[in-house]
């Protein structure tokens, strides 16, 4: 079907629009196929506005009819004022927490706006979805598509030990068609044992590495949960294959993200957990990380929240607590650094996994990463963990990104889950402001384009359908585009210091707070706080360009604006 046929009314004159920090302005409303475009009259570039369609998660619309009324502003000469008529509103809520409105006179063209917007926002083909138009004269789609090749990966690892190789069974899709072709896995491992394992692991999720400690030489592992079952089947391969990671050591352990009992229910319908008695030299550790559902109604009830324009501080702060977001963050980090103190200080090799191994799994071995290693905290570094742990090893972005809080549809797949992990981040980054290389402006873009995007790299829900479909011959890559250096220095960390030691963060409530620069971005306190960061960042360059004594960390300390704290409600 053509966009054109989604488009009942093109152009509106005389819409006004309503959005956060600029005054209401009269103009002209354009509906494309990708893009709801505004201009104003006055030729201001703040009376301007290009949201991507698909950046909407929902519209509300109320048409009334009007008597004796006058527009806003003056009218273009041949106009004159109505006196009688109806007009509609449309407010439109965005994915990105953003909200606008817009007055439409005349019932009919406010009615067929909104149609065109609830059709063209919610198109479910991929290849009509806007990275595959979008092409920028400043970028190519030749050459290499991505950052972190699993050729480069492996040869960083190769160069530290022999015990290691770079599997290809999955070439063709068939052993996983979530995981990507190529995999790490133990040299003493031939691919017909990887194959029958696969077909003993939820989805075929067979345990790769995605992580090695470069002076103990222990790994992170990450697959999906066993089948046993109720008749607590066993795979030979299996065991074989978690035997070969740990070589000879005393112990490993297994991080389930399931709670003990939701481990054992798993297994009436088809799944369960390594058993002692099969892996002898593996213990399991379980520790309940919410997913699904439950994620999803915790950011709505967050977001709802944080738009109460009560002002009563009891009130908010029980919403704030009823949402249970920062008990997921909690729960989330302690578990990341229960991963890493495993590898680093007892010097054992962990696996991961919860049921499917996309979610939680990936949440917690890129969190352990960035507490470990200090090539991931480094921008490109931090890009290329996100793509090799999130977008090749099969996130399904595109079910768990379809609405954020704002949407009116019953939730199906969808769940906050790479919104939960940039929170974890952020906690990251405010409790160790010079550790990592790259600052907030970064993760809120990631957070952004997530839901709407001009690039390919977050479409589908896997390596294969990414292929099937051609993203990367057809789109930019995002992370590419991120790292060049027109755009890098928008969120390059200007205190940045690279330390070498692990960032082990607290999980204690004081250490712990809300993201206001993503669930704030909206009002005016969170303006307030992005304009005093950016005067911070601008104070900070021109001491560094002047080469001052005063150091960057102590002019920070000496500005009058905090870095984070709680919201002035």
């Amino acid at each position: 079907m053509e966009f054109s046929e989604h488009i009942k009314t093109a152009n509106v004159e005389d819409v006004i629009l309503t959005q956060p920090f600029h005054p209401p302005v009269k103009g002209t409303l354009c509906v494309t196929g990708h893009h709801l475009l505004f201009s104003g009259r006055d030729g201001d570039s703040s009376a301007q506005l290009l949201l991507l369609l698909r950046n909407i998660d929902a519209i509300e619309k109320s048409v009334e009819n009007l008597v004796g009324c006058s527009g806003l502003g003056s009218r273009s000469s041949g106009q004159s004022e109505r006196s009688t008529g109806s007009s509609g509103t449309i407010t439109i809520k965005c994915k990105d927490l953003h909200i606008l409105q817009l007055d439409v006179p005349g019932m009919e063209e406010c009615l067929n706006i909104a149609s065109s917007i609830e059709a063209l926002s919610s198109l479910e083909t991929v290849t009509e979805m806007y990275p595959f138009f979008y092409r920028p004269s400043f970028l190519s789609l030749q050459g290499q598509w991505g950052l972190s090749p699993a050729e480069q990966d492996f040869a960083q690892i190769k160069a530290l030990s022999d015990r290691w190789r770079l599997s290809e069974v999955n070439r063709d899709y068939f052993v996983c068609p979530s995981y990507p072709p190529a995999v790490i896995v133990p040299r003493s491992i031939d691919d017909e044992t990887l194959a029958k394992s696969a077909k003993f692991r939820q989805g075929g999720r067979f345990p790769v590495l995605c992580y090695y400690h470069r002076e103990n030489g222990k790994v992170i592992m990450r697959s999906s949960q066993p089948l046993p079952g109720a008749n607590r089947k066993r795979c030979k391969e299996d065991e074989l294959l978690l035997q070969a990671v740990i070589d000879g050591s005393e112990l490993g352990y297994i991080i389930d993200t399931r709670s003990a009992q939701l481990a054992q229910q798993a297994r009436m319908t088809g799944g369960g957990f390594e058993s002692k008695s099969n892996y002898t030299s593996w213990k399991r550790l379980h520790r309940n990380l919410e997913r699904g559902k439950v994620l999803q109604e915790s950011l709505i009830k967050l977001t709802e929240a944080c738009s109460d324009q009560s002002h009563n501080m009891d009130r908010w702060l029980s919403k704030l607590e009823n949402s249970k977001w920062l008990s997921h963050v909690n729960s989330v980090l302690a578990t990341a650094g229960l991963l890493a103190e495993c590898v680093e200080r007892e010097g054992c090799s962990v696996l991961v996994h919860g049921s499917d191994g996309t979610d939680t799994t990936l949440l917690l071995t890129t969190l352990a990463q960035l507490i470990l290693d200090p090539q991931c905290r480094t921008l490109r570094g931090f890009l290329a963990l996100l793509e090799r742990e999130w977008v090749q090893a099969g996130h399904p972005f595109q079910q768990r990104c379809a609405h954020s809080a704002h949407s009116h549809a019953r939730l199906k797949q969808e769940s906050p889950i790479f919104l939960l992990l940039l929170d974890c981040v952020w906690q990251l980054e405010r409790q160790f402001p010079l550790a990592l290389e790259f600052g907030e402006p970064l993760l809120l873009q990631l957070a952004q384009d997530a839901y709407a995007s001009d690039f390919g790299t977050f479409l589908c829900n896997s390596d294969k359908e990414r292929c099937a479909l051609g993203v990367k011959e057809k789109t930019h890559c995002l992370f590419q585009f991120l790292c060049r250096p027109s755009e890098r220095d928008r969120f390059i960390n200007p205190l940045y210091q690279p330390t070498e030691l692990a960032i082990w963060p607290s999980v204690q409530p004081p250490s712990l707070q809300l993201w206001q620069g993503l669930f704030f971005r909206w009002t005016q306190s969170g303006q307030y706080l992005q304009e005093a960061r950016e005067e911070i960042r601008n104070l900070v360059m021109q001491c560094c360009r002047r080469g001052c004594g005063q150091s960057a960390v102590q002019l920070e300390a000496d500005s009058s604006i905090p870095s984070s704290g709680v919201v002035d409600c």
